[in-house]
C-alpha cells in the first residue's frame, strides 16, 4: 500500500463515525463493528473512548432516561429528587451533581446549562426520545482539543436517527401508575427523510406523595444526502411538571416519622419546558471533510425544594424555588484535511464554536407550599464564548502516530451590570502505538476547564471563571480472542477548584483543589451471535491537594463500579438480557467519618416475538428489591419539634422498590 493509500485509509478511520451516524453503515470494510459496539482497533485515540450503537440501547431495559449515559463504562446515573429533574451522574471519583465536569450533547446541541438555577452544567436528558438514538460516541478525560467546558471527565454525543428501519408504536404499563407511548417512523420527503416521534408518559412513583409526572417530548426532524454529502435540520419540543419526594432525614425514617417513601416537604416539585431547533451539514471529499452546525434553544425550569425543612424559618420552613428563562444560540465549523511534510502523513484539524446564554430572569425565592414569600436574588445573566481549537495527526509509522491539539477558550460574564472575562488555553498530547497482534497501547495527556456560575464569578468575592483541570492517561486495547473487545486504562485528573454540594442551598459551591486517579477495566465479548456479555470495573480515589483539619476526602467521591451484562436476542421468539451493577460506599464528609452504604442493583428483560412485527417485553429493575439509596448526603436540618439549630444527619434518596414495566411493540 502506497504512503499516500495509506493516509487516506487512516482518515477515514479517524471519521468513519461520521458516515456511521449518517448511514448505519461502517465507512470501509476494514472497521469492524460488532453489532453493539463500535470500538474497533485503530478507531480510537484513547483506550477510554469508543462508540455505543442503537442495537445495544434497543435491547437494554432503563428506570429513567438519564440512564442512556450508563452505557459509558463507568457511569452510574441516579437520582435525588423528581423524575422530571435532572439525573445525579458518577464518573471517575466524582459526583458529578448534576452535569459538572461531563458534557453531554444531542445532536450537535450542548445539553449542559451553564450559570443555571439549580446547579452549574445542570444537564436534562428527559426531553429525549431513546427509540430515535441511533449511537452514543463517548470519550473520557480532557484530551480531546474539540471538547470545551463541563469535559474534564468525559463526555458523550448522542447522536440522532436520520431514518429508521421501521416505523414504532408502542405502549408501556408499569407499577405505580406508569404509563407511557410512543409513536416513531421516517418517510421519503423533498429529497430526503422525515423523521418523527412522540411520547407521552405519566408516572406517580413509589411515593407515598405520588409524583404526578406528566411528560411530553415531540421530535421532527429533515435529513438530505448521504454519507458523503448532507444535512439535517431537528426540531424538538418537551414538556414536564412533577412531584418531588427529596432525599429525607435518616433519622425520620428510623424514628417511624414517615416511611422509607415518605416525604416532609409533598409540596416540592418542579415544572420544566424546551424547545429547540438545530442545522448539522457535513462535506467529505477524498482528503477533506467539512462540519458545520448551528442550534437555538429556549427553555425555562422552576424548581421548588426544602432540603433543610425548619432549619431557617421555624414558622414557615425552608422550601425555596429556583427559576430561570433561557434563550440559548449557538454555532460550530471544523475543517479536517490531508497533507504530506516530508513523507509524515498528517491529518489537521481547525474548529471554532460559539454560545451565547441570555438568562433572564434567574432567581431564588422563599416560598412555602410554592407560593412566594420573598426574593432571596433575582438577576439577569448573559454569557458569550469562543473556542478555538487546532488539532494535528501525524502517522510517522505504520505503528505510531501522534495527536498534538491546542484549544483556546474565552468567555465574558455580564451579571447585571457587572461583567467578568476570561480565558484558557488547553495544550493537549496523545501518543498510540501499534496495534501488535491485535493490541494497541494509549498515552494521552490533556488540560481542560469547567466554568463556574456567573454570578460566583462577579460577585463580591469572586470564583475563578475557568477552574483549570489536568489529566494523563495509560491504556491498552486488544482484540487478541475473536469476538472480544477489552480496554484498561489507568488515569490521573487534577483540578484547581472542585464544586460540591451544599444542602442549605441545593447548588454546589467552589471548594479546595483534589487530586483523582484510578483504574478502569471494560470488557465486550460475543460469545455468540445471539449471546452478549459485557464487564467494567472500575476504581477511584479522590482527595484534596491542600491539608486541612477538616480533612482531605472529597464528599460524594465515588470509589467503585462494577457493571455485568449479558444479553440474549433471537433465541428462537425468545430475547432477554440481565444487568447488575454496583456502585460502593462514598465519603459524606471530610474527615471520611460518615459514609454512605454500597448499592447493588440488578435490572432484567424479558421478552417474546409475537409476530414478525409485534413483540411483548417484560422489564424489571431492582429485581432483588434491595432497600439501598440512590445518592446520600450528610448535612444538618431541621425537623419540627427539634432544638434550634438542627442536627447532623444523613439524608438519603431511596431507590425505587422491585418495579416491573410491561411493553406491547408493533412496528409498520
Amino acid at each position: 500500500m502506497t504512503s499516500n493509500c495509506k493516509l487516506a485509509t487512516m482518515l477515514a478511520l479517524a471519521v468513519h463515525g461520521l458516515a456511521a451516524a449518517n448511514d448505519g453503515e461502517a465507512a470501509l470494510t476494514s472497521v469492524i463493528v460488532m453489532g453493539h459496539y463500535d470500538n474497533a482497533i485503530g478507531a480510537s485515540d484513547a483506550a477510554s473512548q469508543g462508540s455505543v450503537t442503537a442495537n445495544l440501547i434497543a435491547n437494554r431495559p432503563a428506570l429513567r432516561t438519564g440512564e442512556l449515559l450508563e452505557f459509558v463504562p463507568g457511569m452510574i446515573v441516579t437520582q435525588h429528587s423528581g423524575d422530571g429533574k435532572a439525573n445525579q451522574y458518577f464518573l471517575r471519583g466524582f459526583n458529578l451533581d448534576h452535569g459538572t465536569d461531563f458534557a453531554t450533547w444531542v445532536d450537535g446541541v450542548p445539553v449542559n446549562m451553564r450559570s443555571n438555577a439549580h446547579g452549574q452544567g445542570y444537564s436534562d436528558l428527559n426531553f429525549l426520545i431513546p427509540e430515535l438514538v441511533q449511537r452514543i460516541d463517548y470519550k473520557k478525560g480532557s484530551y480531546f482539543a474539540d471538547e470545551g467546558d463541563f469535559s474534564s471527565a468525559g463526555a458523550a454525543h448522542i447522536r440522532l436517527s436520520d431514518r429508521l428501519k421501521q416505523g414504532l408504536a408502542s405502549l408501556t404499563i408499569g407499577s405505580y401508575g406508569y404509563q407511557r407511548g410512543v409513536v416513531a417512523d421516517s418517510f421519503a420527503a423533498a429529497n430526503g427523510t422525515l423523521l418523527y416521534g412522540l411520547e407521552l408518559s405519566r408516572n406517580d412513583g413509589p411515593w407515598q406523595a405520588p409524583e404526578q409526572v406528566r411528560k411530553f417530548s415531540a421530535t421532527l426532524r429533515y435529513s438530505h444526502g448521504d454519507a458523503q454529502d448532507g444535512y439535517s435540520i431537528a426540531a424538538m419540543a418537551y414538556r414536564n411538571r412533577w412531584n418531588a419526594t427529596d432525599q429525607v432525614p435518616l433519622r425520620a425514617v428510623q424514628s417511624g416519622m414517615i416511611d422509607r417513601y415518605g416525604s416532609i416537604d409533598p409540596s416540592d416539585g418542579g415544572d420544566t419546558a424546551r424547545t429547540s431547533v438545530a442545522w448539522n451539514l457535513h462535506r467529505r471529499d477524498s482528503d477533506r471533510l467539512t462540519e458545520a452546525s448551528a442550534y437555538l434553544v429556549r427553555s425555562s425550569l422552576d424548581l421548588y425544594s426544602n432540603f433543610t425543612y425548619w432549619l431557617n424559618d421555624p414558622v414557615q420552613g425552608d422550601q425555596f424555588q429556583q427559576s430561570e428563562r433561557r434563550t440559548m444560540g449557538g454555532a460550530s465549523i471544523s475543517q479536517t484535511w490531508l497533507s504530506n511534510i516530508g513523507g509524515i502523513g498528517m491529518r489537521n484539524k481547525l474548529g471554532a464554536q460559539t454560545r451565547y446564554d441570555h438568562i433572564a430572569p434567574i432567581g431564588l425565592y422563599a416560598t412555602a407550599a410554592r407560593q412566594r414569600l420573598g426574593t432571596v436574588r433575582e438577576d439577569r445573566i448573559n454569557e458569550a464564548s469562543l473556542g478555538l481549537s487546532a488539532e494535528n495527526t501525524s502517522y510517522w509509522t505504520p505503528s505510531l502516530r501522534s495527536i498534538a491539539g491546542l484549544r483556546y477558550d474565552a468567555y465574558r460574564f455580564t451579571v447585571n451590570d457587572e461583567r467578568a472575562n476570561a480565558h484558557k488555553f488547553s495544550p493537549k498530547l496523545a501518543l498510540i502505538l501499534g496495534p501488535w497482534r491485535d493490541t494497541e497501547y494509549f498515552i494521552n495527556y490533556g488540560a481542560g476547564f469547567h466554568s463556574n456560575d456567573a454570578r460566583g464569578v462577579t460577585g463580591p468575592a469572586p470564583a475563578p471563571p475557568l477552574a483549570a483541570t489536568r489529566g494523563a492517561e495509560l491504556g491498552v486495547r486488544s482484540a487478541w480472542l475473536p469476538g472480544l473487545q477489552s480496554s484498561l486504562a489507568l488515569w490521573t485528573l487534577d483540578i484547581d477548584s472542585e464544586l460540591v454540594y451544599a444542602g442549605d442551598s441545593g447548588q454546589t459551591e467552589t471548594s479546595r483543589a483534589s487530586r483523582r486517579h484510578g483504574v478502569e477495566w471494560s470488557n465486550h465479548y460475543i460469545a455468540a451471535p445471539w449471546l452478549l456479555f459485557d464487564l467494567d470495573l472500575s476504581a477511584a480515589r479522590a482527595r484534596y491537594r491542600d491539608n486541612d483539619p477538616a480533612g482531605n476526602y472529597v464528599p460524594e467521591a465515588l470509589n467503585k463500579v462494577a457493571a455485568f451484562g449479558v444479553t440474549v436476542k433471537d433465541l428462537g421468539r425468545w430475547f432477554g438480557g440481565l444487568e447488575v451493577r454496583y456502585f460502593g460506599q462514598r465519603p459524606l464528609v471530610e474527615d471520611n467519618s460518615v459514609r454512605s452504604a454500597a448499592t447493588t442493583l440488578a435490572y432484567g428483560r424479558i421478552g417474546y416475538q409475537l409476530s414478525r412485527n409485534t413483540r411483548l417485553t417484560l422489564d424489571g429493575f431492582n429485581l432483588l428489591n434491595r432497600r439501598a439509596s440512590d445518592i446520600d448526603y450528610y448535612y444538618r436540618s431541621r425537623l419540627q419539634g427539634e432544638p434550634e439549630g438542627g442536627v447532623d444527619d444523613v439524608h438519603f434518596h431511596p431507590v425505587e422498590p422491585r418495579t416491573l414495566r410491561l411493553t406491547l411493540t408493533h412496528n409498520f
